[in-house]
């Protein structure tokens, strides 16, 4: 018996146990595919392993170059792969000069304050050429700075924004955006991190209805990057009202400044689009890791604006007479592909949203997207989670009409895509349930809209181009319908691809390539797979189903179960809002899930009425061996200002650990009602030495 049970733990952590079954197919309409960009059957072939990679000239063709590549790419340093050598581009000149002959009077941006009295304000490409320009000669002549410099951009959703990042890119100059949710400290660690000597920022903005003061927080990032020995010389500070300061924080004589103020002297001021290398870097991205060090994540010029503009144009369909609207922050990966570089590069209208999608209620994304004509809508299962809890039945007071939805940053439960089909969609819409990471530049896994069908809670197969492996912890790889879950690879490099972790070469090949590489020695980027961290189910129509971040899994005694097909089957409860699941140490198991849920506005049924519910669902689901040591029933989940759950806080409640800090979390007053709850119940106390797995769970988030 001991050996048996020995066999099963072993094999374990090699596989795991997948028992989320596969879902239905749902089929695009003949209206959508008669006026897809990409409805040719042949886009596999083209962009198959046998024309690699040569196949992603398609997707560099889609841009102006101001001189053509002589190699598409350069192996001969793996893991850190060259596209497109040679080439020089430059990125603002491609998102805005280039589409001013026809269509310089088009919108490229519209701007949607939260506050609804207040009307959208609508920026056309002439006009974004001339801010831009304005800003660029600004950057280059008062702040000083020139091609190559880093700058650290700490703003909320305002068309400064991408303003201020289009004229970064004008002067070759590497921008470093940071989440204007983020801390001044946290704000601060980067910038010392990337060397930036100019801070960008804002006086304040609008959420949940209220002003936000963001200008406070440049002071401490400023005193907290000069602790870490970077000093910045400015701090520029653009208004949200004009003429009107938001921010009670007072400016520093001689270190900041208020943009408007100074751009007066740059009014008509054009600014030459500066040639780069395909190869130099067009920014920074910070990952937003809860401890350790931030990574820095290097993304090129070239050969990301050419995966964005692709992915764009073929997952994303847009057209330049789209009106496109996503809801992600610029602060984030999303938001720099696919609000700002992959849209504005096939000179579409971008839309930007201020606040809250639920503020002042949850029509009010339904209203926007009605009164403008929004169709293609793109946002995160956190958001429709959101949106389904506080309004199920608002989509249908309004007339809009989606051609196409996406859904992106984590994995989505069958049921919630089915709202989001039924409901947001209605039945008209095609889903593109998209992953891949801050470090891929790009879409990885999508279903093609046109061509392949719908299956709800999986992202699809690879996007072309994209050849996904998934392997064992021994490297073997789990062919498709193996009905055995792994950890997902790529087995090409591509040209959105991340170059490198700024400054930190080494933590690059050992975080993102040494466990699956074959031979540290080769230049064949054959044997060199990324390793993406995530668990996966390679199913057998060749469809990835993510189970979620490989720390975010729950070893039950040899029953290795993904949180998200927990949390999905606490969602089939019809009372449950949301769900989130952690491991919690059992002295018999090891460990045990258990289950923290929010109900439904209005829902008076009992809580342990819900809480047998809950775990009647998980048996039912997927099985006795998944039961939960405990169904919590609370008010709220902790939350980032993103809105997503920190399941690191309810991990440390329940294991009677520190939950470190918690001022910046969108509502910190919930953590104490939790562990009052929770501590009430039980009587957990610290078992020595935390486990490492207990202490990374949810640390990705």
């Amino acid at each position: 018996m001991a050996d048996t049970k020995n066999e099963m733990l072993e094999t374990s952590e090699a596989q795991i146990a997948a028992h989320w079954k596969e879902e239905e197919y749902y089929y695009p309409t003949a209206k959508f595919i008669s006026q897809a960009n990409l409805v040719d059957h042949d886009v596999d072939k083209r962009f198959s392993l046998e024309n690699f990679p040569e196949n992603f000239k398609e997707y560099a063709d889609l841009l102006d170059w101001y001189k053509y590549w002589h190699t598409t790419l350069d192996t001969s340093n793996p893991p850190f792969w060259r596209w497109f050598v040679g080439g020089q581009l430059n990125v603002s000149y491609n998102c805005i000069d280039r589409h001013l002959p026809k269509n310089k009077g088009k919108a490229a941006i519209i701007f949607v304050p939260e506050l609804e009295n207040d009307p959208p304000l609508a920026i056309t490409y002439q006009e974004l050429y001339v801010r831009v320009n304005e800003t660029a000669a600004l950057l280059r002549e008062f702040a000083g700075l020139k091609k190559g410099d880093r700058v650290t951009i700490h703003m909320p959703m305002v068309p400064e924004l991408p303003i201020t990042m289009l004229a970064c890119a004008r002067l070759g100059v590497i921008h470093s955006v940071v989440f204007g949710g983020f801390s001044g400290m946290a704000c601060g660690d980067r910038i010392a991190d990337s060397g930036s000597r100019v801070l960008i920022t804002m006086d304040g903005y609008y959420r949940n209805g209220q002003v936000q003061d963001q200008k406070e927080k440049a002071d401490i990032a400023v005193a907290q990057a000069k602790g870490l020995g970077a000093e910045v010389d400015k701090v520029l500070v653009w208004r949200r009202r004009q003429g009107k300061n938001l921010s009670v924080t007072p400016m520093l004589k001689g270190r900041d400044y208020f943009m408007d103020e100074i751009l007066k002297d740059y009014k008509g001021k054009r600014v030459a689009p500066v040639p780069v290398a395909a190869e130099d870097p067009l920014f920074l991205m910070y990952t937003s890791g809860t401890t350790g060090k931030p990574k820095g994540i290097q993304h090129s010029t070239g050969g990301y604006l050419a995966y964005v503009t692709g992915t764009a144009k073929y997952i994303l369909d847009i057209h330049p007479e789209d009106i496109y609207w996503c809801m992600a922050d610029i602060g984030w990966i999303t938001g720099h592909s696919y609000i700002v570089y992959g849209p504005l590069a096939l000179g579409t209208t971008s839309l930007i949203y201020e606040g809250v999608p639920t503020y002042p209620d949850a029509g009010r994304p339904w209203r926007v997207a009605e009164q403008l004509d929004v169709n293609i809508f793109h946002t995160a299962p956190t958001a429709i989670r959101q949106l389904r809890k506080l309004g199920p039945e608002e989509p249908r007071k309004y007339n809009h009409h989606f051609k196409l939805m996406v859904t992106v940053g984590e994995p989505i439960e069958p049921n919630v895509w089915r709202w989001y089909y039924d409901e947001v969609g209605k039945k008209e819409a095609v889903i593109v349930d998209t992953w891949w990471q801050t470090e891929n530049g790009g879409f990885l896994c999508s279903t093609k809209p046109a061509l392949n069908p719908m299956k709800p809670g999986s992202a699809g197969p690879g996007v072309p181009g994209i050849h996904p492996v998934v392997y064992d912890e021994k490297g073997n790889e789990l062919p498709p319908g193996a009905e055995r879950a792994g950890n997902v690879c790529i087995r090409n490099p591509w040209p959105g691809i991340m170059q490198t972790i700024w400054g930190e070469p080494e933590r690059y090949v050992q975080t993102y390539y040494a466990k699956y590489c074959k031979n540290q020695q080769s230049k064949d980027w054959k044997d060199w797979p990324y390793f993406a961290g995530d668990g996966a189910l390679y199913a057998g129509d060749g469809y990835i189903r993510i189970l979620g971040r490989v720390d975010d899994v729950i070893n039950v005694a040899g029953h290795r179960l993904g949180t998200k097909e927990l949390e999905s089957a606490c969602l089939t409860v019809p009372e449950v809002a949301e769900a989130a699941v952690v491991p919690v140490i059992d002295p018999i198991k090891g460990r045990v899930p258990e289950v923290y849920i929010a109900l439904k506005p209005g829902v008076t049924t009992d809580p342990k009425e819900i809480q047998k519910k809950v775990i009647s669902a998980i048996e039912n689901i997927i099985g006795k061996m998944a039961r939960p040591s405990h169904v919590w029933v609370s008010e709220d989940m902790p939350k980032t200002r993103s809105g997503k759950i920190m399941r690191r806080v309810l991990t440390a409640v329940s294991n009677n650990m520190p939950v470190g800090d918690v001022t910046t979390l969108a509502n910190p007053e919930i953590v104490e009602h939790i562990k009052i709850m929770v501590q009430s119940q039980t009587k957990r106390t610290p078992a020595g030495e935390t486990p490492d797995d207990i202490k990374r769970f949810g640390q990705n988030e």
